[in-house]
């Protein structure tokens, strides 16, 4: 399949779905300095889409902001497109088009579709966030943003103000 022919409104629509897990028991697996774990999930509407969904923490010293998840649609062929991605961070994002780095801040990529006819990387888009500061945070706000059903999350606490600072 051809991805160019995705426009923005099929994208939020895939994000937009409801969805449910498939394999609650995924576990977590070590590789190249890195923790990860690998769920599937697919549309629970008529759709029956499927998608691919990852946590991954670098294990590395002093490399605890360097965490991603997100999610992909899994193409009817096998082929897969990230839709939504969720960095800690660890690095000064660049959006190629329209020629910013957002600084070393949390960030959230999605697809878009000026991003795919421009023979980018669909998700290379990204905009700023303080709606998370964690792996765990970023992966309750991409189950609660994506519409997805039977993980557990927990939210950070962002944006409130201390009682005793």
């Amino acid at each position: 399949m051809a991805f160019e022919i995705l426009s923005d409104d099929v994208i939020a629509a895939l994000l937009d779905c409801p969805k449910e897990l498939v394999n609650p028991q995924a576990k977590k697996k070590v590789r190249d300095g890195h923790e990860q774990v690998n769920y599937k999930v697919v549309s629970s509407d008529k759709t029956a889409c499927v998608f691919s969904v990852y946590k991954r923490q670098n294990l590395r010293e002093g490399m605890t902001d360097d965490f991603s998840c997100g999610i992909s649609w899994v193409a009817p062929n096998g082929e897969s497109l990230t839709l939504r991605r969720y960095n800690g961070p660890s690095h000064n994002h660049f959006n190629q088009l329209e020629k910013y780095r957002l600084g070393y801040i949390c960030h959230i990529h999605e697809a878009t579709e000026k991003y795919i006819k421009a023979n980018r990387k669909p998700e290379g888009y990204a905009s700023e966030t303080d709606r998370f500061t964690s792996l765990e945070g970023a992966f309750h706000c991409l189950i609660t943003d994506c519409k997805i059903s039977g993980i557990s999350t927990l939210p950070d606490e962002t944006g409130q103000t201390k009682l005793f600072d």
